[in-house]
């Protein structure tokens, strides 16, 4: 018998092949200090005993566990589905090999409600899945409280490009544009284009409540060349939503975070496969930004003024530009591999 009690968070948590991850995920959400959420758990066709972890979890707690079994269809899906089930004030998403902190979802909901913000967003950890080292704590410094996203979308650059540190106003999910292009890669980034385009306020906590988990497998990942069309069409579609704002400043904003993540993680990605020709594929990509997205050459957000003005904000990616515009983007990917090798984790720009 379903409850008829209001639901103030509902988390969403796909599940594909990560039986030995998903008691401890599922522990960490069933011991949240605020009570009255629900966790959504997609087992996406998992070929494992996720299933029946769920339905041992569900028979313990009740309706606090919802269950959607279905056909796998990959994590974008998955989460859509989980986002028409949600009856939560706000909703979240947790990766099933991550957990949170008990105070993860009190957190988050409370500031969302004081500071009257559309999203709230924590810090997390990066840590080895395997040994427990730390890597690194992100998000927890952030350069602004809030961010009015309409007066300076610029700031959404520094946000990390997951979608498992933050909750959202449901509507905002709920209304999402679908995309006839689903991106085989980068889909995190993406998704989060589709909520940030009717945003209003993003608020911020300084404090690290997500343990994400890195796999050493996963540090490096490379991508093959297949994936590139439907990449670039997912993204031509997403700037094509923004040109319905009419604000040149959201524009600015779409063809900067392209730069940021066609014209680096992306071409970092593609260095990374040994079997493609990255002079090629970086002279196309290059067309192709200038074709699809003209205003990440001289742009208002990847300039020193906006740096300076905005207490450092895309500083990074400002340097990255730097270097591009003066030819040393290849030996600059490839200090950047080495960096990443000896560190053993991604530095994010």
């Amino acid at each position: 018998m379903k409850t008829s009690k209001k639901i103030k968070l509902s988390f969403i948590v796909p599940c594909y092949d990560v039986e030995e991850y998903l008691p401890k995920c599922l522990d960490s959400l069933m011991a949240q200090t605020l009570k009255d959420i629900e966790v959504i758990c997609i087992n996406d066709g998992s070929p494992d005993n996720c299933l029946k972890i769920l339905k041992d979890y569900q028979k313990k707690y009740g309706d606090k566990i919802v269950i959607i079994n279905k056909k796998n269809e990959g994590v974008w899906r998955g989460r859509k589905d989980g986002i028409k089930k949600a009856r939560g004030e706000f909703i979240g998403f947790v990766d099933s090999d991550d957990y949170v902190t008990p105070d993860f979802a009190e957190k988050l909901y409370n500031a969302a409600i004081k500071n009257k913000a559309d999203i709230a967003v924590c810090g997390f950890d990066r840590i080895d899945l395997e040994t427990g080292k730390l890597y690194s704590r992100e998000m927890c410094k952030p350069k602004h409280k809030n961010i009015i996203v309409k007066d300076n979308p610029g700031l959404l650059l520094e946000l990390n490009g997951a979608p498992w540190n933050k909750i959202y106003k449901a509507e905002l999910l709920k209304n999402m544009a679908e995309l006839q292009n689903i991106p085989p890669v980068l889909d995190d980034m993406m998704f989060l284009q589709l909520i940030y385009i009717n945003a209003h306020k993003i608020t911020f906590i300084p404090d690290s409540l997500n343990r994400y988990m890195v796999r050493k497998d996963s540090i490096i990942n490379t991508i093959e060349p297949e994936v590139i069309p439907q990449t670039y069409a997912a993204m031509k579609e997403i700037r094509n939503l923004y040109v319905t704002k009419k604000n040149q400043n959201y524009l600015d904003y779409v063809d900067a975070n392209a730069f940021l993540h066609l014209g680096i993680s992306f071409m970092y990605r593609l260095s990374a496969n040994k079997n493609v020709n990255f002079s090629k594929l970086l002279k196309e990509n290059t067309k192709f930004l200038n074709q699809n997205f003209p205003n990440w050459r001289h742009n208002q957000y990847i300039s020193l003024k906006y740096t300076r003005k905005n207490n450092g904000s895309n500083n990074k990616l400002y340097l990255v530009k730097k270097i591009y515009d003066l030819h040393l983007f290849r030996p600059f990917l490839a200090v950047y591999k080495t960096m990443i090798n000896k560190l053993g984790v991604d530095i994010k720009w």
